[in-house]
């Protein structure tokens, strides 16, 4: 049986599982579609706070996807939801962010300012390439003057189709080092956008996607949900085997395609004809056939690299095929 008919909603992360750089992964968009025909909804949840709504629809649309506005959930929208339950209508906000990050405020009821000097009651921080010690330095002076500190999401890298850059969190962090603040996070690893997501659309069995285990597979579990992990984005197999328990997923996938796949093909156990054993420190793979795989490894293991209470020292392959079967985990 599919994995698919266990769930009435896909929550979906952007980068790293859906597209790279705005390029799709492969199989990914013929995989989303499939699920929609068979009646499964897709949303998309992303830390990304660079483009609004609408922009981001339009990008799905553009690789082949059905997406409008309301099928989409950024952290930027969720950072201004969650400033909302400490602001007032007409407060003075300021925004380090991307200007579609400032028109959600502005349109959400607020008065985005400059500078540290027009006394804004809260800093909005997202993800913005174009800013710089200025920007930064502005937050820090009002921070320190008293704003409430709300970021979109912590994300320390921002996968891209040249490798991993700056992320949000990165930047943060300078502003915490220089105000020694602690700012409320609204996106992923929360189960806040996930709850919100899975609302929107009256999931009531709802299935978190993602490709980074500290943020997409920790906020949908830390939401309840089962989650789903690809391998074609930031955590791979060793942050995987290294992975604490809140981060874990339910699934292991190569790819979105893997989505078709059985529950019970797609969680940790073991496959493909090996076999894993404790050996003091270390677990050994055994076995395995011409035909077996790396993912099918990857599973063997996980089931017992987790039943321990500290993660392995090494994974140490014993026969042809789990040599094989290893020697491209990251």
């Amino acid at each position: 049986m599919s994995l698919l008919s266990t769930y009435d909603a896909l929550l979906l992360d952007l980068d790293g599982t859906v597209w790279e750089g705005g390029r799709a992964i492969d199989g990914a968009v013929e995989a989303i579609n499939s699920a929609t025909d068979a009646g499964i909804r897709g949303i998309y949840v992303t830390n990304n706070a660079m483009r609004g709504p609408e922009v981001v629809a339009e990008k799905l649309r553009g690789i082949g996807l059905t997406a409008t506005e309301d099928d989409v959930v950024t952290s930027a929208q969720a950072a201004i939801d969650m400033a909302a339950e400490m602001l007032e209508p007409g407060d003075r906000v300021y925004v380090v962010g991307t200007d579609s990050f400032k028109e959600l405020a502005s349109r959400a009821g607020y008065t985005v300012v400059d500078s540290a000097d027009d006394e804004p009651k809260a800093v909005l921080h997202g993800m913005n390439p174009n800013a710089g010690w200025r920007e930064l330095s502005e937050a820090a002076l009002a921070i320190r003057a008293g704003a409430r500190y709300f970021v979109s999401n912590l994300d320390t890298t921002l996968p891209t189709e040249r490798g991993l850059m700056v992320g949000n969190g990165s930047m943060v962090a300078a502003v915490i080092s220089a105000t020694g603040a602690r700012p409320y996070s609204a996106g992923k690893p929360g189960p806040a956008m996930f709850h919100s997501a899975a609302t929107r659309i009256n999931a009531s069995t709802p299935l978190a996607v993602g490709d980074r285990l500290d943020t997409d597979i920790e906020g949908g579990n830390a939401a309840g949900m089962d989650t789903f992990q690809v391998l074609t984005g930031v955590s791979g197999q060793l942050a995987l085997l290294e992975a604490r328990k809140e981060q874990r997923p339910t699934y292991i996938a190569e790819s979105l395609t893997d989505l078709t796949k059985s529950r019970d093909e797609l969680r940790p156990g073991a496959q493909g004809g090996f076999t894993a054993r404790i050996d003091g420190d270390d677990i050994l793979l055994e076995r395995g056939t011409a035909e077996s795989t790396s993912i099918q490894a990857l599973r063997t293991v996980l089931q017992v690299a987790w039943a321990q209470s500290k993660e392995p020292n090494l994974i140490r392959p014993m026969s042809e095929h789990a040599e094989r079967a290893v020697s491209g985990w990251w």
